[in-house]
């Protein structure tokens, strides 16, 4: 081997023994480099628990107005946005061919009756050319043959039936008069309510339909009692167990950005509404969200408010003073193993559980002598901001308080240090009240 060659052996070989200990050198010292995190003392707080979901404002009244008949429109007598009274006229429906039906069975009904007439009149005959039949045969029974009573009798007997047919045929000319009759009143349409007419759905000359099949279809115009004012919400599934009938709301109401209104739940219903989900409508799959409607009655609503206009509600559904709490960002989730002086009973072991032994766990990072130790806590309500802590950590103690990232990213026993004031804070994220 010649001599240069030895040299760059040599050479290289010192370089990389230098390379790994500067390597080794920096491994070491971003191991013992501490983690700026923010950090903040517990401490209690007054915590305020609350749903938020979206709806539309409803008149807690309204009733739709629709036509009994097939008819033509001949008069609209109000405009939408109008206020009505019970019983005002509200829409004319062409009669001609209803009076026609009311003429026709008037004219049947006479008829009828005058046949009633006749038929009573043959019954009284049929019965007196009986009566002297039967009296000539006890008297003088040689003057009048059997046959002869015999056919009085037939001819009263049938006498009595025509008259009987007769009164049904007057009883169903009187009915078939009453509803024609009923028909043409239904002619006029008439306000079932006070209230402002908040939707008019047809025009002068549209024909309008019974809503046999379809009750779009058949709507006329929709007539709503504005005093008394709701707000309809869809609340999840999820959300809807933590409310109850009673509990104060603020709403708010896209067109009065500026106003918050104030309510109280007066409806939960009982069975939901699945709605096709964002990401199932996409994919095609069955994905549905569960949601219930929830009436919210508003206290003191805007005199020129409308139907169907967009609002959200934020329901108070729970209420702490003076708890201790943590700030929601500082809650994680880590791998946990139970030590042999926690207070949980332990169950029986089986295979499947020691395999899993280890189980995620809430829990905060507590910072002491700059490190930070993951501790299992129980938790209560949220607020806006902070958790309630039921155990786990005593005020006063110092904790993990973001950034959410450096958290996320923490890991149990390690060095850390706080966080200058210009790297203090990130946005939050978006936590569901649990």
């Amino acid at each position: 081997m010649s001599r240069g060659v030895k040299i760059g052996l040599i050479v290289g070989t010192v370089a990389l023994v230098i390379g790994a200990a500067v390597a080794g050198a920096v491994a070491v010292k971003k191991k013992n480099k501490a983690t700026e995190v923010r950090m903040e003392n517990v401490a209690k707080h007054d915590l305020v628990a609350a749903v938020t979901a979206s709806g539309r404002i409803e008149a807690e009244k309204q009733v739709d107005v629709t036509a009994d008949i097939t008819g033509r429109i001949m008069h609209i007598a109000v405009q939408e946005g109008d206020m009505v009274r019970k019983g005002q006229f509200l829409i004319q429906i062409d009669p001609v061919q209803f009076e026609g039906a009311v003429a026709r069975n008037e004219a049947l009904q006479a008829s009828s009756q005058a046949s009633l007439i006749q038929a009573r009149t043959n019954r009284d005959q049929a019965k007196r050319a009986l009566d002297r039949a039967l009296e000539i045969r006890r008297g003088a029974p040689d003057l009048i043959s059997p046959e002869a009573v015999e056919q009085s009798q037939q001819a009263y007997d049938v006498a009595v039936s025509t008259f009987a047919a007769n009164e049904a045929q007057v009883e169903q000319a009187r009915a078939a008069l009453k509803e024609a009759r009923d028909n043409l009143s239904r002619t006029r349409l008439y306000a079932p309510m006070d209230g402002r007419v908040v939707r008019l759905a047809v025009e002068v000359g549209e024909v309008a339909v019974p809503g046999t099949f379809s009750k779009e279809t058949a709507l006329l115009m929709t007539i709503a009692d504005m005093s008394s004012i709701l707000a309809k919400v869809q609340v999840d599934e999820t959300d809807v167990v933590r409310i109850a009938s009673g509990d104060s709301v603020d709403v708010t109401i896209d067109a009065y950005p500026d106003t918050t209104f104030v309510g109280k739940v007066t409806k939960i219903s009982n069975a939901a509404k699945l709605t096709q989900t964002a990401a199932g409508a996409q994919t095609g799959a069955s994905d549905r969200a569960v949601d219930f409607d929830v009436e919210i009655t508003l206290g003191n609503p805007p005199a020129d408010i409308r139907p169907d206009l967009s609002c959200t509600a934020r329901v108070v559904t729970d209420t702490r003073d003076g708890v201790i709490a943590i700030p929601i960002i500082a809650l994680t989730v880590r791998d946990h193993e139970r030590v042999p002086n926690e207070s949980v009973p332990a169950p029986p072991e089986d295979s499947l559980r020691k395999k899993f032994k280890k189980r995620e766990t809430e829990g905060v990072f507590v910072v002491r002598d700059g490190i930070a130790t993951f501790r299992a806590v129980r938790v209560g309500i949220a607020g806006d901001e902070y958790f309630e802590v039921r155990d786990g950590v005593r005020e006063g103690e110092t904790i993990v308080a973001g950034t959410y990232q450096a958290i996320r990213e923490l890991k149990d026993g390690a060095k850390v240090k706080a966080a200058k004031d210009k790297e203090k804070d990130e946005a939050k994220p978006e936590v569901k009240a649990s």
